[in-house]
């Protein structure tokens, strides 16, 4: 892939992004649009950030551990998207800046303990799984106030949001009741801990359906094949 082959379909998603913010009164800058790279050469990445984009996500911590030890460039912020294990965290200190899938207190109590090794704080999000679909990791949105509260005790967590991933489904009503679902739990969980509402996180919406989450009220979305097109494994 060349910069400006890159620099277009950049282009077509951010034209998208801005017409789905436009349509519910929003403005896109209040959209941050987060490049997933995984199983992609540092190379792609590199022509992402020449063509503009600035926050990169990775699912496999040893990807993190691999690709973020060569590509450091400048203001890029690093996400960690994907599931995580516990005998992986020790990957991510010093290599990450947000942590979108905190699903239990196991995980929250090793990342607290893995950072707090390094002198770090880390800014973390609850995965909730709002579909109830087996194959999807998360806790229910029942457990969501539950471990957001875990993780606010914790000294080297900082507590930013909810993330979720759509319905596995091509029902648009489905997937936006679940996203709408998505806007209403971060909005009740970050007034009941007393967050500031401005700086809370909804972490929803891929390349499949990032426009219908920003129309319900996405911060950020993560888009991956639109962006770095099919991945070869």
């Amino acid at each position: 892939m060349s910069t400006s082959s890159f620099s277009q379909r950049l282009d077509q998603i951010l034209k998208r992004m801005a017409v789905a913010a436009a349509s519910v009164g929003r403005s896109v800058d209040d959209v941050t649009l987060i490049g997933v790279s995984k199983r992609k050469p540092i190379e792609d990445m590199q022509l992402a950030y020449s063509a503009g984009l600035r926050h990169f996500g990775e699912n496999r911590a040893q990807e993190v551990r691999d690709k973020f030890a060569a590509f450091s460039p400048e203001n890029i912020t690093r996400h960690f998207i994907g599931h995580l294990q516990s005998n992986k965290v020790k990957y991510l200190p010093g290599r990450v800046d947000i942590i979108h899938t905190v699903d239990s207190t196991n995980i929250a109590d090793q990342i607290d303990q893995k950072f707090g090794e390094h002198g770090l704080r880390i800014a973390v999000l609850v995965e909730v799984n709002i579909s109830g679909e087996s194959s999807k990791e998360g806790v229910g949105p029942e457990q969501a106030f539950s471990l957001a509260s875990y993780c606010l005790e914790k000294p080297n967590l900082e507590f930013k949001g909810l993330m979720t991933i759509g319905p596995l489904t091509d029902d648009q009503t489905i997937i936006r009741q679940s996203f709408r679902h998505m806007r209403l739990l971060n909005d009740d969980i970050g007034q009941q801990l007393g967050l500031d509402k401005a700086g809370l996180i909804l972490s929803m919406g891929m390349s499949g359906d990032f426009e219908i989450a920003i129309e319900e009220g996405a911060s950020h979305i993560r888009v991956g094949t639109a962006l770095f097109g099919e991945r070869e494994y």
